[in-house]
């Protein structure tokens, strides 16, 4: 079978992919699953490279998220059937043995490539939500909104009531994220602040989600309401921001930084149930991940350097060729 690894860290280009063996038989706590549908992200990228916060050690098969087929089951595993698909943390393979309690059973009707679209960039978005504290009515900032991560916050923060002003580079783009439901558009080539300080009535976000990071966080500082709150998703501008403590002090603002890798070591209940209830969400229609690009596993490469480029809109979806 086939499998994209990063043997050196030299960014996408130098990923290779090679023919390995196929995973044994499934242990008695354990699955076997052909994987269908893989989602890429920024972070994979920064993995290419050696920058992502937690390192894997070389080599490593790039990528996390993957949905695919139960194809064999342990025998004690109970709540999962041969032919369930399911959501894993499989990463640019074709087949993986994993524990069947680190699965997630996908709902009928729901497409493998939608699942495997969704997994990091929402729950990385209700996590954030969470931690902001986002209510019904309040209005919530996303920088960085035709993005992956961007564009689920868009989604969450919709569907928690909230009044979403979303920002992105192109108009292009930005036409995608208000036909998923943004409430405002802010082209933030020539900045946001006014606008922002407009829409609210001089006011202020009161959350504001930033994946972007550098000048962006700057200027957020800028129009962020009383009481506000600043989630660092992470640093897609190249620069961490240095934040002002005075500023915050004056602004009665909070920052928060969070990982949901963090979540799930500290958490582990509260990640499960996040990624239940986004899963139902996701059955229900009630968020809608969107999917600009579909490329067969041996374009893995492509794919991230699309990501890099920053022509991908929602997410990249690694499929079988």
């Amino acid at each position: 079978m086939k499998a994209i690894f990063c043997e050196k860290l030299e960014g996408p280009d130098a990923l290779v992919m090679r023919e390995v063996a196929e995973p044994g038989p499934p242990g008695p706590n354990e699955i076997k699953v052909a994987i269908e549908a893989r989602g890429v992200s920024f972070t994979d990228v920064l993995m290419s490279k050696g920058e992502y916060q937690v390192q894997p050690t070389l080599p490593f098969v790039i990528g996390g998220e993957g949905a695919g087929r139960v194809t064999e089951i342990g025998n004690e595993v109970s709540d999962i059937a041969l032919g369930d698909a399911v959501l894993v943390g499989a990463g640019c393979i074709e087949q993986v043995v994993v524990e069947a309690q680190r699965a997630t059973v996908i709902p009928k009707g729901t497409s493998l490539e939608s699942a495997a679209s969704f997994r990091s960039n929402y729950v990385t978005a209700f996590y954030a939500m969470q931690r902001g504290r986002l209510k019904p009515g309040e209005t919530l900032l996303v920088h960085g909104a035709a993005g992956g991560v961007g564009l689920a916050a868009v989604d969450v923060g919709k569907l928690m009531g909230a009044t979403v002003i979303a920002t992105a580079g192109s108009d292009d783009k930005l036409a995608v994220v208000g036909e998923l439901g943004a409430d405002h558009l802010i082209n933030y080539s020539n900045g946001f602040r006014d606008e922002v300080k407009d829409l609210t009535g001089g006011k202020g976000a009161d959350v504001i989600y930033d994946p972007v990071g550098g000048d962006v966080f700057d200027e957020s500082m800028r129009c962020i309401a009383p009481f506000g709150r600043i989630l660092i998703v992470g640093f897609t501008g190249g620069r961490p921001a240095l934040a002002k403590t005075n500023h915050l002090l004056i602004k009665d603002a909070e920052l928060i930084g969070f990982t949901i890798g963090g979540l799930a070591r500290n958490d582990p209940v509260w990640a499960r149930r996040n990624q239940e209830v986004l899963m139902q969400w996701l059955a229900s229609g009630r968020i809608h991940p969107y999917i600009s690009h579909r490329l067969p596993l041996e374009r893995t490469a492509e794919a991230l350097n699309l990501i890099t480029n920053r022509k991908v809109i929602g997410k990249a979806i690694i499929i079988n060729g």
